[in-house]
């Protein structure tokens, strides 16, 4: 291989695999971060009642994720809630929700399944 090939060749390999790591196509992922802890010091109030709408999408495509109260530093807030489309038809919504700790009350966020 002539030095000119070889220096295009190597320009082109640097290339691709700066482009395979732009989207997303490596082997290496950082560690995800730890997720910050809410905790309460109160237990939250009783969910609200949600009038449910129907969905603007078929129900393959989205699914409704419910309201709940969030915590922010001082007092609850209500987050309404919203319909989510699915990451994969068979993709399951499980509602995060609070659990009683010694150090208070701790969020649970919700996740697919």
């Amino acid at each position: 291989m002539s030095r000119r090939s070889n220096r295009t060749f190597l320009a082109f390999a640097a290339a691709s695999l700066s482009l395979a790591a732009l989207s997303g196509c490596v082997a290496y992922a950082p560690p995800p971060r730890a997720a910050v802890e809410v905790v309460a010091p109160v237990a939250p109030p009783p969910p609200r009642v949600e009038v449910v709408p129907p969905p603007s999408r078929p129900a393959e495509i989205v699914e409704w994720h419910p309201g709940h109260w969030h915590w922010d530093g001082r007092a609850y807030v209500w987050i309404s809630g919203e319909y989510v489309e699915r990451p994969h038809r068979a993709a399951r919504w499980e509602p995060g929700h609070w659990v009683a700790r010694p150090q208070g009350w701790v969020w649970v966020p919700g996740h697919w399944l």
